[in-house]
């Protein structure tokens, strides 16, 4: 418990104290975003500000991480240390963000609102998701757990939803294809929904206190674990390692949002939505809630999903829309509402959803128990 706390308060203080100094250098280097024309009119006066906060709170989170398990060795706390599951964690963040780094660097080289062209962004992010979900079908640990397993999971593994039904080759093929397309929804879902200022950073912070309570629950209810409860005990790697992660990327992102809220005085821009989205994909994976994600993060589904009903509106129609403009933040912002009145109440949808999922995730656990 210790050990979450450090982590947390760090991270915040990292990211808190970091993003005005980068702000700075962004001014300074004349990095600021670009505005779409077509959007809403009080999104021109956006324009100039800096963008690529992202790399604040990765670094931040980075960092606090083996800071963390820096101290608590020194202090002799019980810690695993490093584990197999935050490494892989790390991996899929930070490589998303880098593709999104340089997405956002040649929007700027550029001087347009398009940046990486699609298949550029697509292979980068194949490499990057790829790599993950080999790596972490290996590294069993001692009772011969590995961070993800080939079977699809809800709240839990789903024994007869296995995807090694053909074979572990054919198992690890599904497996790196299922894995991905987790990664490429999330990924996209945060890219999408950031738009508003703080709309994503808040999402993402309520996203991952969830995964950081669902983490504690697994590390006190880990199979063999003294407090376990037979036949309701969870077989994930490295549960307690991956709480600390989540509770990292919360104070993060609650040191980010100070300035990121409106009136934003920097946008996280690719750097950060992508981050964000390998790591709630990564969460989704390593802690076997692979499906109870379109409930966690329902807030981000939803946008995704206006997109995918204009877009297949639009072409079905011959040019009909659904929305007055995708993603549906927008649609209300276009319809008369205040900025911060979307944030505050897409803020309110996302924490229902959050605690729909936490409540999904419990009620497993009362039926099993």
């Amino acid at each position: 418990m210790l050990s979450l706390v450090v982590g947390g308060i760090l991270a915040l203080v990292l990211s808190f104290v970091g993003t005005p100094l980068f702000i700075k250098v962004l001014v300074k280097a004349g990095y600021g975003q670009f505005v779409r024309d077509d959007g809403p009119e009080s999104h021109k006066s956006k324009r100039g500000t800096p963008t690529m906060g992202g790399v604040v709170f990765v670094v931040a989170v980075i960092v606090a991480y083996f800071v963390t398990h820096l101290i608590m060795a020194a202090t002799r706390e019980a810690s695993p240390g490093p584990t197999a599951s935050g490494l892989l964690l790390l991996l899929l963040m930070a490589g998303m963000g880098l593709i999104g780094f340089f997405d956002d660097y040649a929007k700027i080289a550029k001087e347009r609102s398009l940046g990486l062209t699609p298949w550029q962004k697509i292979t980068g992010q194949a490499i990057i998701g790829i790599a993950f979900a080999v790596l972490a079908l290996n590294f069993p640990d001692a009772h011969g757990r590995t961070p993800a397993s080939t079977m699809i999971s809800a709240a839990r593994d789903v024994d007869w939803l296995n995807l090694a039904f053909a074979g572990p080759v054919v198992g690890g093929i599904l497996f790196v294809i299922w894995a991905n397309v987790i990664t490429t929804a999330a990924t996209n879902g945060v890219n999408l929904t950031d738009g508003l200022d703080g709309l994503a950073t808040g999402i993402s912070i309520m996203v991952f206190s969830a995964y950081g309570l669902i983490s504690m629950w697994q590390t006190s209810q880990a199979c063999g674990a003294d407090r376990a409860v037979e036949g309701a005990c969870y077989e994930v790697r490295d549960p307690q390692d991956l709480a600390l992660l989540a509770i990292i990327l919360v104070g993060a992102l609650i040191g980010f949002l100070w300035w990121n809220t409106k009136p934003a005085k920097i946008f996280m821009g690719d750097t950060g939505s992508l981050a964000l989205g390998g790591a709630v994909a990564a969460f989704a994976i390593l802690g076997r809630t692979e499906l109870l994600l379109v409930i966690i993060a329902g807030m981000f589904v939803l946008i995704s999903l206006s997109v995918i009903i204009q877009v297949g509106y639009f072409k079905l129609s011959g040019g009909k829309r659904v929305f007055l403009m995708a993603p549906l933040q927008h649609h209300f912002e276009l319809k008369g509402w205040a900025e911060t009145t979307v944030v505050v109440r897409f803020w309110i949808l996302g924490g229902l959803f959050v605690v729909a999922g936490l409540c999904l995730f419990y009620l497993d656990w009362l039926v099993r128990a």
